[in-house]
């Protein structure tokens, strides 16, 4: 990020958890695919490449992993659009994949993040959104979307946005008519601290010139910390816009909104050192974000509500089983089809870890379940189906 510091001048305020959206539970089996494996790999990847200063041969290096990373996601080159610039005496590419909506092909949700670093190799700022971004594309590659979603990987962040900048005033209004975007989310510092909890996320307001954007952009940042606490263990706390590739967006009078780490955030002391590594900074709170991020994308580009996705390798259903009471206290007892004799329950938290299993039981006593939300996966031979319980 460009500069760690509020740059708009308004009240920092608490939002209650109002206009919820309705919890979508393959909105969240879809959150639950975000790898823990990949993502430190990733990170892990983007520290080895070095300091991506624009204009270096590193940045081009981290241009090409990022276009291989998409290939071997399954993306194509006719999915890509590699925008080249030229500014302030430097050189440089944005890389944008689009995933193409069924229903408005042409208006776009953006989730992006710059991929260049200064001083140091920058694995938090910014390749923990760059990880994140990355798992997105990976999981919603074969999920149908109403809204067409670009993947944006900008380059020049640390030398004043340029290429958001170019990207919006040589793409964004160079397309005849201009670019219709419905949301850009932004993805930059996101790795927290190695020494701290990390369990709450700053999310952006906007509430900058122009204004005639900013009702519409209170009601975007509203809805993307609804999804944090729908799909992802995290808290929300919210900041003021950042100086971080939106602001090109915003200034452009479009609606953005984004993620900034809560824990180190603008006292970060790694951030632009040669210290900003693997080591300093959390990568569980880069999964845990990935899950909220992926839940708000599949949010606003309105993915689809099937669980039948086009990699889906079982059988599922929602309608063979239910749960009652929900919420519940001391037991739970499940509803299932008469016809399935032999199945199995597993009882998860909201990060993913296994709490308890049972097999071949209506009735399961869930009195050692601290309050909280929980999901319940019931497993049979051909059908599977997971429900969101509350234990009070």
């Amino acid at each position: 990020m460009l500069r760690k510091s509020i740059f708009f001048l308004a009240s920092f305020a608490t939002m209650a958890f109002s206009n919820a959206q309705t919890f979508v539970q393959v909105y969240q089996d879809r959150a639950n695919q975000i790898s823990q494996s990949n993502i430190n790999t990733y990170l892990q990847e983007f520290e080895a490449i070095g300091v991506k200063r624009t204009g270096t041969t590193q940045n081009t290096n981290a241009f090409n992993w990022l276009k291989n990373k998409y290939l071997s996601l399954g993306y194509t080159t006719a999915d890509f659009y590699e925008h080249s610039w030229t500014s302030s005496g430097l050189s440089s590419k944005n890389l944008i994949v689009t995933k193409t909506g069924t229903v408005y092909p042409n208006k776009f949700v953006i989730i992006c993040g710059h991929f260049d670093s200064i001083n140091g190799p920058g694995t938090n700022d910014n390749g923990s959104g760059t990880s994140i971004i990355l798992e997105t594309a990976r999981i919603l590659k074969n999920v149908p979307t109403e809204y067409s979603i670009k993947f944006i990987h900008f380059s020049g962040e640390e030398q004043g946005l340029l290429g958001s900048s170019r990207y919006v005033s040589q793409v964004v209004n160079g397309t005849i008519p201009k670019m219709d975007i419905k949301l850009v989310i932004n993805l930059d510092q996101v790795g927290g601290l190695a020494s701290k909890a990390n369990t709450k996320l700053y999310h952006d307001k906007d509430q900058s010139s122009p204004t005639s954007n900013n009702a519409a952009a209170a009601t975007a940042v509203q809805e993307l910390a609804n999804c944090t606490l729908l799909y992802s263990p995290l808290s929300v706390e919210y900041d003021n816009a950042e100086n971080t590739d939106y602001v090109p967006f915003q200034q452009n009078g479009e609606i953005i909104t984004g993620y900034f780490e809560y824990e180190g955030g603008y006292n970060n002391p790694y951030v632009h050192t040669a210290n900003d590594l693997y080591a300093n900074m959390d990568p569980v709170y880069v999964f845990n974000i990935g899950k909220a991020a992926i839940g708000a994308v599949q949010h606003f580009a309105v993915a689809s509500k099937t669980s039948l996705d086009a990699d889906d390798t079982v059988s599922k259903s929602s309608g063979f089983v239910d749960f009652y009471p929900n919420p519940a206290s001391k037991v739970l007892n499940l509803k299932i089809d008469n016809n399935i004799k032999t199945f199995k329950v597993e009882i998860t938290d909201v990060s993913g870890k296994h709490i308890l299993n049972s097999e071949n039981q209506s009735q399961i006593d869930i009195t050692g379940l601290k309050p909280g939300v929980y999901f319940a996966r019931v497993i049979s031979a051909d059908q599977q189906s997971t429900k969101k319980i509350i234990v009070q």
